[in-house]
């Protein structure tokens, strides 16, 4: 498979990890990828599809195909579609950090543009909240009890989280300030033992010439 040109859109996902549809313009040819920042054993739902440019009820041509792939940071995969117009993938973060969808049009002579629409949700927005309500036979009110319930939740984690991150980012800065502190002692001692050296074979050499 050859691609010519990547781009990559990188989204970020603060408290909820809510991503809103996006549609974007991929050219034949080319790779767009997006990605996602998504917790350990958050659920995150996604669907895709390539907008007809007919207008008048004709089907996609065959040139409006996509190859998808949803990835992880450690480069497990979890959804491949190959070819496709229209797909979908579910699954539950097995390890947290950036998750990755990229797609892939066929290159094509003269080049087409395909529009794709996305839509990838994670956390509570990745909850089917009317299904929910329908199979559990429960009141409006008892399903927004239960969202707000989901949403505190996902804060707290989402809090515990980010601390985490910071302890982690903290204790890099100390072992890179200390290393730090090594590399300047190192750097002294280097400058002061090469001075000694170059006085140390001057006195000899002036004492040589008797000079001193």
């Amino acid at each position: 498979m050859r691609i010519y040109g990547i781009t990559i859109v990188v989204i970020g996902f603060l408290l909820l990890s809510v991503a809103e549809s996006l549609r974007f313009d991929l050219l034949s040819g080319n790779t767009k990828c997006i990605a996602e920042d998504i917790k350990a054993n958050a659920m995150t739902v996604g669907k895709y599809s390539i907008i007809n440019p007919s207008s008048d009820g004709h089907p996609l041509p065959e040139t409006h195909k996509v190859t998808v792939r949803v990835t992880s940071s450690l480069g497990n995969n979890y959804h491949y579609g190959d070819h496709v117009e229209t797909g979908q993938f579910a699954f539950t973060a097995p390890e947290a950090g950036d998750y990755m969808a990229c797609f892939w049009a066929q290159d094509h002579k003269p080049s087409v543009t395909l529009t794709v629409d996305f839509d990838w949700r994670s956390g509570v927005a990745a909850k089917d909240w009317p299904n929910v309500a329908k199979k559990g036979q429960i009141d409006f009110m008892e399903m927004e009890l239960r969202k707000l319930e989901d949403v505190v939740r996902s804060v707290h984690d989402e809090m515990i989280y980010l601390r985490e991150r910071e302890e982690e980012m903290q204790g890099i800065n100390r072992a890179t300030n200390s290393k730090m502190a090594w590399l300047g002692f190192l750097s002294l001692f280097v400058c002061l033992s090469v001075a000694g050296l170059q006085l140390w074979h001057l006195k000899n050499f002036f004492e040589r010439k008797k000079l001193l």
